[in-house]
């Protein structure tokens, strides 16, 4: 809840892992064949290019540290992407949508495995939602630049 008693939106969550030496970029699929963290969006769901700034939200922090518990990681193991910055409209209101990087050196597949996940690369995600294909589309460009 936020301070006035509203209830706030709740946020998604896209996990990567860009390689140190490769630059390879993967991205965690969950088992539903979402690529955001224990969510999906509903199929109304719509990217917004422009966010409501003012929209409060629930601090990313919280998200990392629901998100390595999860998956059975130490804390500190997953990181906020600071420049990505999208939402998007569903028929219940806007949602944002963090994008959070993996700090281990390679990515974690016994955990993710673990809990029915695996990693993909952007070119394998042909079967996500158009908005899903969207969001990492802005992902990728955030990580790798451009």
């Amino acid at each position: 809840m936020s301070g006035n008693g509203t209830a706030l939106p709740e946020a998604g969550l896209i996990i990567h892992h860009k390689h140190f030496t490769s630059a390879r970029l993967r991205f965690l699929r969950y088992a539903e064949g979402s690529v955001l963290a224990f969510t999906r969006l509903p199929q109304l769901a719509a990217l917004i290019e422009d966010p409501d700034d003012t929209v409060v939200v629930t601090h990313p922090g919280r998200l990392l540290r629901d998100a390595e518990k999860r998956l059975g990681l130490p804390q500190g193991s997953l990181e906020l992407e600071r420049e990505f910055h999208l939402s998007v409209e569903t028929p219940s209101g806007e949602r944002p949508i963090f994008l959070a990087r993996l700090t281990t050196i390679d990515p974690c597949f016994d955990e993710a495995s673990a809990i029915g996940a695996d990693f993909i690369h952007i070119t394998e995600a042909r079967t996500l939602p158009r908005v899903e294909l969207e969001l990492l589309r802005h992902a990728y460009t955030t990580v790798m630049g451009g």
